[in-house]
Order: C-alpha cells, then sequence, then structure tokens
C-alpha cells in the first residue's frame, strides 16, 4: 500500500489519544513477559522491550494493530512494514517472518492482535450486502491498511472489557462485528472479502492453503491440490504464486520446517525424527533445506533459541 508520509503522520496524530489511553488500560494488566492473553477471545496482546526476531511462524486469520513502535513481516519475498499508521492483516494462514527492529524499556513495541473469524465475516457480508470499492483481484494473502480512530477505539472497548468481564460474552461479539465491518468497509475491504467468498480465486487458493495445512506431511499432487481449489494446475500455480510468494511445493516447505522445528522445541526431538515425523524422507535433505531457510543447522539453530530470550523462544509476536 502506498502511503504518503503526511498520511501517516495525520493518522498517528488522529489516534495519539486512543493510543494513549490503550497504553494506559495495558499497564493495569497482569503481564505473562512479552504477553497477556486476554480473556476476550482471540484476543493477544504483546508488550517488548529490545529488538526481536527474526522469528518465523504461520501466522492465523487475524488483524494486527500496533499502538508503539513497528514491525517488518516477510512472506516469500515480499516485506511489508506497518506501525502506529497501519495494520497488518491476512485471511489465510501464510509461513512469515516477523522482525521488530527497535524497542527498549522507555520506548516499548506493543501490539494487538485480533483473531479473525471468517465464518462471521461471511455473514456479515451476507446479512447487510456489503460491497466495497472492487480492486483488481491480485491479492498478496496478507495486505497492510490505515489504523483508523474506529479501529483503536474499538480496540479499547475490548481490552476494557478485562475489569468487566461479565460483559465479555455480549459485548465482545458485537464489538468483533463492528471491527469486521470496519474492514470489510475501509481501504482493504474488497481483498477482504474476496478471500472470504466462495466463487473468487482468492478464496479458491485460500481452500487449497487450507488443504495444505492440514496435510503438509503427505507428498504433494499438485493435481491434486487443484482439484481441491477446483482450479486448473496452471491456473492455481499463477494465483496461489500471487497470494502467497510461494509456489504450492515451497509452501508446503515452508510448513514442514515450521513444524519440525516446533517439535524440536516442544517435544526435544532429535533432528532426524522431526524430519520423517513432518514428511521428510530424507534426514540429509531436511537439515539442508533447514539451514537455507533459518539460517544454521538444526541442533545450532534449537540451542540458540532455547537459549535467547523470551520473544525470540515465541511462535509469533502480534
Amino acid at each position: 500500500m502506498n502511503r504518503t508520509m503526511p498520511q501517516k503522520r495525520d493518522l498517528r496524530e488522529e489516534t495519539a489519544g486512543l493510543r494513549e489511553r490503550i497504553l494506559t488500560k495495558l499497564s493495569h494488566l497482569p503481564w505473562d513477559g512479552i504477553s497477556f492473553k486476554h480473556n476476550v477471545p482471540g484476543l493477544s496482546l504483546y508488550r517488548i522491550i529490545e529488538p526481536a526476531g527474526p522469528f518465523f511462524t504461520v501466522y492465523e486469520p487475524s488483524l494486527s494493530l500496533i499502538i508503539k513502535g513497528s514491525k517488518h513481516v516477510t512472506v516469500g519475498n515480499e516485506t511489508l512494514v506497518y506501525d502506529e499508521s497501519s495494520f497488518f492483516l491476512t485471511a489465510i494462514g501464510l509461513p512469515m517472518t516477523g522482525q521488530i527492529c527497535a524497542a527498549s524499556e522507555g520506548e516499548p513495541y506493543v501490539a494487538a492482535m485480533i483473531r479473525l473469524d471468517l465464518e462471521r465475516l461471511r455473514r456479515i457480508i451476507a446479512d447487510y450486502d456489503i460491497h466495497p470499492t472492487d480492486m483488481p483481484e491480485r491479492d498478496l494473502g496478507c495486505v497492510v491498511g490505515p489504523s483508523t480512530p474506529e479501529l483503536f477505539d474499538a480496540l479499547l472497548r475490548l481490552i476494557s472489557l478485562a475489569s468487566s468481564p461479565d460483559d465479555i460474552p455480549f459485548l465482545a461479539n458485537h464489538i468483533h462485528n463492528e471491527v469486521l465491518y470496519r474492514l470489510l468497509t475501509g481501504e482493504q475491504g474488497a481483498p477482504l472479502r474476496r478471500f472470504a467468498l466462495a466463487g473468487t480465486n482468492s478464496n479458491r487458493v485460500a481452500r487449497a492453503v487450507a488443504w495444505l495445512k492440514e496435510n503438509y506431511t503427505r507428498p504433494l499432487r499438485v493435481e491434486e491440490l487443484a482439484e481441491v481449489a477446483n482450479m486448473g494446475v496452471s491456473t492455481l500455480h499463477h494465483h496461489f504464486r500471487t497470494m502467497t510468494s510461494m509456489s504450492p511445493l515451497q509452501f508446503q516447505k515452508h510448513l514442514r520446517l515450521h513444524h519440525a522445528r516446533e517439535l524440536m522445541l516442544s517435544e526435544s526431538l532429535d533432528a532426524a525424527t522431526a524430519a520423517l515425523r513432518v514428511g521428510y524422507e530424507s534426514p540429509t535433505q531436511f537439515s539442508r533445506e533447514y539451514r537455507r531457510t533459518f539460517g544454521h543447522p538444526p541442533l545450532r539453530n534449537i540451542k540458540s533459541i532455547l537459549n535467547s530470550d523470551g520473544a525470540t523462544r515465541r511462535n509469533s509476536v502480534g
């Protein structure tokens, strides 16, 4: 997204008061290290006091709002940067690399992540017949858009529910609906609508992505994946790469490597066992591709993570 610096400054100024109120609310919450798991379903909060990353993760459909700081996210060969003036939105699960380049005790990085309920999104589109301004269907599977006062106001009200948990079942649903409505009627509403609705190329690729996430350990037959997406093989390749910056085979490889690393971290598996568990037939090939992706051989990388700070050890930071 191309936004001029004056526009970014204007949005920061417009939302400064709301963001300050959010920071005040957050200062009273019982943080667990770098994160706080809010009682509102799907809402996670993060506070980082030193540079973090690069960390590798598979993002789930979600909206990320930065209250203070900035973040770099790389998907394939595409790098997106967002900050207090811009949100990060993905409607499909994508392997990504994130990095927070600047953070300190005095100037922490503070962010919120709201999981997207795609079924709820589809109901809102259908019930309210929302038709955002159309855009050419050349969608990367994630976008950066303007963080408006309306979005920060909704976030403030969600966070404030921590002090009235009995209100969460009723009010959180309404605020979630409001957030989805703001996204659908905003600058990035058209691609979000295409991700959600059946019959669009974006939705067909999203089905292929979901299938790969469920079946990443199996040998990949692109013809089978094309059937899942209800697309021709060449059409699938074209739109899949447009949305994910990867081919289906590269996407599967990233999923396997991410899950293998999680197995080595959480279950203390050795590299060969983790490789077989995620579908590799050759531990040598696994080690070679692992090093190419994460910069170090498996054993060295896992030792480095286990000896690092909590932010690097986490799967993701909003």
